[in-house]
């Protein structure tokens, strides 16, 4: 809670893959146990890579979680709760829209909800519902990446296949798959529409 405003907020991490979103939301709930905040800590069930039960970052931190169904279980986020002070959501772009409803329920009730998750799809287009989670949020990064193309500022998601670029009609939301991902700037990121 705000001390002046005596409020909760929203704080999105956003930006492509390898940008560090959530090596920063593992810091934040670092130094939020540091403070002697309660935290909690919530990722999509379809989100394993890093173990079934912890958020997990590239780098190999992790940080205790519980898992939730992001289309059918989003309200369990409030329910699972137990006056925890900061509640941390790994992988936003992954749950339906209404995360945006549950986020703005608990900062109304004067808890600080700090979200991450890839503002765009592997095509470029806005990945919802990270920029509804955008426009309401009290705090926004957006992070940037290294292209591995060129080694310029990367902004995009570069989906792989056989290490072609994915094609435009490929699924948005795939994990654990025989692909794979690149950080890519706007000049290098491409994928194949015929």
């Amino acid at each position: 809670m705000h001390k002046i405003t005596n409020s909760g907020w929203v704080e999105v991490i956003t930006g492509c893959m390898f940008s560090g979103k959530t090596e920063e939301l593992l810091r934040r709930l670092r130094r939020a146990e540091i403070a002697g905040q309660d935290v909690a800590a919530f990722k999509p069930s379809i989100d394993d890579r890093y173990g079934e039960e912890t958020v997990g970052s590239h780098n190999g931190r992790q940080w205790e979680a519980t898992v939730v169904d992001p289309d059918e279980g989003v309200w369990d986020i409030p329910e699972e709760l137990n006056g925890e002070d900061v509640v941390a959501v790994d992988e936003a772009n992954f749950f339906s829209a209404e995360l945006v409803e549950v986020c703005e329920h608990l900062a109304d009730r004067d808890r600080r909800v700090v979200v991450s998750g890839l503002d765009q799809t592997f095509r470029g287009e806005p990945f919802e519902p990270v920029p509804r989670l955008i426009a309401l949020a009290e705090y926004v990064d957006q992070y940037q990446a290294i292209c591995a193309a060129c080694g310029e500022p990367a902004t995009r998601t570069q989906r792989l296949i056989d290490g072609e670029p994915a094609h435009v009609d490929e699924p948005t939301i795939v994990v654990a798959a025989e692909e794979s991902y690149e950080a890519r700037c706007r000049n290098c990121h491409t994928f194949r529409t015929d």
